[in-house]
């Protein structure tokens, strides 16, 4: 593919064709899950799988990828497929317009991915997805809290018994401990949440979209074992 020529100078055509033979699933397309969609797809991914259940509004521009004033309004699979395929006209994408439960997991077909991606915030549906891929030996990273903080340079991969300073990682380290796992792959950040005394967390438009990167990075250098 011309568009990754820069890539093939750091990386051989025979990689950037391992690449482009998988296949990625990424949950949520919103800060985080957006910018890590559209670095897969940069990367050379040749297929992806969008799942959300939402449409862009106007709180989402200040820092989801694909929400502009054109996109307002618009359901967020169906912008996040416009702007992909305006990168890769050739990518393979299968949408998936719901928001993850109990009731429609099943309709999710994750035997055609190689890796999934969680970058949802609830979790209720965080837990399903982990267990859907547990449960059929797909690697999943997840992406722990985004909100609330001002320093991206504060996230890392890690294993989430490592995870500090994160309340969503906290709540999912006993969660996923009661359901028997005990290992789970995640992006989350050492910086501690600043209180606004809002539930709805405050967010800035360089944090969510760097851990959506750090997302696609290790994505990547999984695919690539050789990067490990």
């Amino acid at each position: 593919m011309e568009f990754l020529s820069r890539t093939e100078r750091m990386i051989p055509k025979e990689d950037i064709k391992k690449i482009n033979d998988k296949a990625v699933i990424v949950f949520g397309l919103g800060g985080v899950g957006g910018s890590c969609a559209e670095a897969l797809v940069r990367a050379g991914i040749g297929e992806i799988g969008l799942v959300d259940g939402d449409e862009y509004e106007i709180t989402n521009i200040n820092r989801q990828a694909f929400a502009t004033t054109k996109t307002l309004g618009m359901r967020k699979v169906d912008a996040c497929e416009e702007r992909l395929l305006e990168i890769n006209p050739k990518l393979k994408i299968k949408k998936y317009d719901l928001f993850v439960s109990e009731e429609n997991i099943r309709d999710i077909d994750f035997e055609s991915y190689d890796y999934v991606v969680d970058a949802i915030d609830t979790i209720t549906s965080k837990l399903l997805i982990i267990r859907e891929a547990y449960d059929r030996n797909i690697k999943i990273i997840s992406a722990m809290g985004a909100g609330n903080r001002l320093d991206p340079t504060k996230f890392q991969v890690m294993e989430i018994e490592k995870t500090q300073n994160d309340p969503l990682a906290r709540i999912m380290r006993k969660k996923l401990k009661e359901m028997g796992i005990k290992k789970l792959k995640v992006v989350c950040s050492s910086e501690l949440p600043i209180k606004t005394g809002d539930r709805t967390p405050g967010s800035i438009s360089f944090v969510p979209p760097v851990c959506g990167m750090v997302l696609a990075s290790q994505v990547i250098r999984d695919i690539l074992k050789s990067w490990n």
